[in-house]
């Protein structure tokens, strides 16, 4: 599919538009925040705590702290999707490659991924998260490590099985009675068709990631104080529900399911329009 159709046939796929407009915005945004946060986030207004939405100066309020809620939610942003997007990107690559390894061949070698990656099933992800803490610590390496081991097995499972699929088909066969090498066949014919499955996959995975990390600081797993985290402030902003300050844990709780629902949005959306069959 070239460029050109690829955009019109979104253009015609709202919600996937929609979805890419606003993960396009959220990446400005995070990229610009010293520019476009109004204070620092960690400033602290001593006379304006808790103050609501609309207070002169602070379109969405401020904390129990003092600190400006619109500011931390432009910081906290950049963190995030830092912590999202990157490591998937890196277990996406590792998981192309070790599930068109296991999946091309029948071998020792491709069992052995595959039962490893069985046992990396057979550790829920917040338990892997709370077990990786007590070793290195709660943190944003802890928050990394965990969402690549995490999504290492989905992702290569996904790859393993198309795989296979492309190479019980017919031209397969055909090249390698023409004498392709298996480096060809791997990298000019399999990969392509294998690759887009897992793009879609990836992207609508993102969705389910980003309110998982943000669930993993709620818990106070993830990005440690003062460092703004959109997880941490929920449940912050949780504890100033009850003192009739509900927007310290509203304004970042939209924010998550915002970021969240464009992935998803954008993920569906390229499952259709990448579908060969439309």
């Amino acid at each position: 599919m070239t460029p050109t159709l690829f955009l019109r046939r979104l253009s015609r796929h709202g919600l996937a538009l929609l979805g890419l407009l606003i993960l396009l915005c959220a990446l400005l945004v995070s990229l610009l925040a010293p520019w476009l946060s109004p204070y620092d986030p960690l400033a602290a207004f001593d006379g304006l705590r808790l103050a609501p939405p609309g207070t002169p100066g602070h379109l969405l309020g401020l904390d129990n702290q003092g600190r400006d809620v619109l500011s931390r939610i432009i910081w906290g942003g950049r963190s995030l999707l830092a912590a999202s997007v990157l490591p998937i990107i890196f277990a996406a690559l590792v998981s192309l490659a070790l599930g068109m390894l296991a999946g091309f061949r029948a071998s020792a070698f491709s069992e052995l991924i595959m039962r490893s990656m069985d046992m990396l099933f057979a550790f829920p992800m917040v338990l892997l998260a709370i077990g990786l803490s007590a070793v290195l610590g709660s943190g944003y390496p802890t928050l990394i490590i965990t969402l690549i081991c995490s999504v290492i097995p989905y992702l290569t499972r996904v790859v393993y099985r198309d795989t296979r699929t492309e190479v019980a088909k017919e031209y397969v066969e055909a090249l390698r009675a023409q004498g392709a090498s298996t480096a060809d066949i791997l990298f000019r014919e399999i990969m392509p068709n294998v690759a887009t499955p897992l793009l879609v996959y990836t992207t609508s995975l993102l969705g389910g990631m980003v309110v998982f990390l943000a669930g993993l600081s709620f818990l106070g797993l993830g990005v440690q104080p003062p460092q703004a985290d959109w997880g941490r402030m929920v449940g912050e902003g949780a504890q100033m529900m009850i003192l009739g300050a509900p927007h310290v844990a509203t304004a970042p709780a939209v924010a998550i399911v915002v970021l969240s629902l464009a992935f998803n949005w954008l993920g569906d959306g390229l499952r259709d329009l990448l579908d060969p069959y439309q």
